[in-house]
């Protein structure tokens, strides 16, 4: 499947104009690898989409056309999450 269709489908991107934008711009890899919007993904492939701030890396679970919200989650899993600044309140600081 294409990588834009994947991330939406997912829902990891909720547009797939915007996911096929962000893998033009070489903000997404698969496997380590710098891919772009039309690159295929497998199962156990492991994409790394860098947002602005945020960076998320997930495993690849499984593969369908079309699914519903809630079954939506159930195609990857998170392997990480990182943030280049943390901007959450802390709660000290009022």
């Amino acid at each position: 499947m294409r990588l834009d269709k994947y991330l939406k489908v997912s829902r990891l991107i909720k547009r797939r104009t915007v996911a096929k934008e962000i893998a033009d711009q070489g903000r997404i890899s698969i496997n380590g690898k710098v891919a772009k919007s039309s690159s295929d993904v497998s199962t156990n492939d492991e994409l790394e989409v860098r947002f602005g701030n945020k960076t998320l890396t997930v495993k690849v679970v499984k593969i369908v056309e079309t699914t519903k919200k809630e079954a939506s989650a159930d195609m990857y899993e998170i392997v990480s999450e990182t943030f280049s600044q943390d901007f959450r309140e802390t709660g000290s600081e009022k």
